[in-house]
């Protein structure tokens, strides 16, 4: 199973910021540590170049991002302040997304360790997201003949505004998210399916509204391939959820997931999300069930 990562490529924060960077080099190590990943299952992807980000984004905005000109409002609304680091880990992140969509479409299942970035719009950043890699990723597999139809499932606490608007009228990429009703983002984008969850909302309700969506989903999106958003964020000890989900209906969730994928034989490419959890350790331990969770789907697959 191929696994591509980016916590090569540092972005700096000020001291005490709130976005847990360090889990993505955790989530690596815990996998390596394992013993169930060998060195050889990792790559390092490469950046998404301007042409494959503008097939998402508006190219003033790419520029804007790789020049340093957005303006400090721009930044504030991203959560990150501007740095060359920024903009290679935002490129590299996306090409992660682009290269987990080919590995999976070749083998079955891959990952991005980190992607996720679903509150980027065509023209802007938002909620430390700078590209948005699912998005650029559905459209690159588009334009290399790889995909035709594709489902975007986010599983991340916090809707994919970002992903519903670049995509709102593209009827070749279908978009699901399942979220909290009364998190951020407040205003909400229309995806071509929503299911809102209350605070609190339990592993059973959970567990109980996803199957239906993921019903409703698959049989209108039709895919070829499946972007899986596998946030680690409706934990209910996140410090950003809301939710009530436990390690088992997390770990549940991703089953489900993967079953109806292996029961379609559709190949899917996963993307962390967001994690937040007072204990780190918990979003690290969250992200890598996910991923073997994948490599069992491949195992199955064999």
């Amino acid at each position: 199973m191929r696994l591509f990562y980016t916590d090569v490529f540092v972005l700096p924060l000020p001291a005490g910021h709130r976005f847990p960077m360090e889990k993505y080099s955790r989530l690596r190590e815990a996998l390596l540590a394992s013993g169930e990943f060998s060195p050889d299952d990792f790559y390092l992807p490469d950046a998404a170049s301007d042409l494959e980000l503008a097939r998402a984004h508006d190219p003033d905005y790419i520029q804007a991002v790789s020049g340093g000109r957005l303006s400090e409002k721009a930044q504030k609304a991203i959560g990150f302040p501007w740095s060359p680091g920024m903009v290679e880990r935002s490129r590299r992140s996306a090409g992660a997304t682009i290269a987990a969509c080919r590995a999976a479409l070749a083998e079955g299942v891959a990952a991005n360790l980190a992607g996720g970035t679903h509150h980027a719009f065509r023209d802007r950043g938002e909620g430390f997201c700078v590209f948005n890699d699912a998005a650029v990723a559905a459209r690159a597999m588009q334009a290399e003949g790889r995909a035709e139809r594709i489902l975007v499932v986010d599983c991340d606490v916090h809707q994919g505004n970002g992903t519903a608007s670049i995509l709102h009228g593209d009827d070749s990429i279908f978009t699901f998210s399942i979220h909290g009703a009364r998190n951020y983002p407040f205003d909400k984008e229309a995806s071509d399916l929503d299911i809102e969850l209350p605070d609190g909302c339990s592993d059973a309700a959970y567990l109980l509204r996803l199957e239906e969506g993921l019903h409703t989903a698959f049989d209108l999106a039709r895919p070829d391939l499946v972007i899986y958003l596998a946030g680690a964020d409706p934990y209910h000890d996140d410090r950003l959820g809301r939710l009530g989900l436990s390690f088992a209906g997390l770990a549940e969730r991703d089953r489900r997931l993967f079953g109806h994928c292996r029961q379609r034989q559709l190949p899917v490419a996963i993307a962390m999300a967001g994690g937040y959890a007072h204990q780190i350790d918990d979003t690290v331990t969250i992200h890598a069930t996910t991923i073997r969770s994948a490599r069992a789907l491949l195992q199955q697959s064999e």
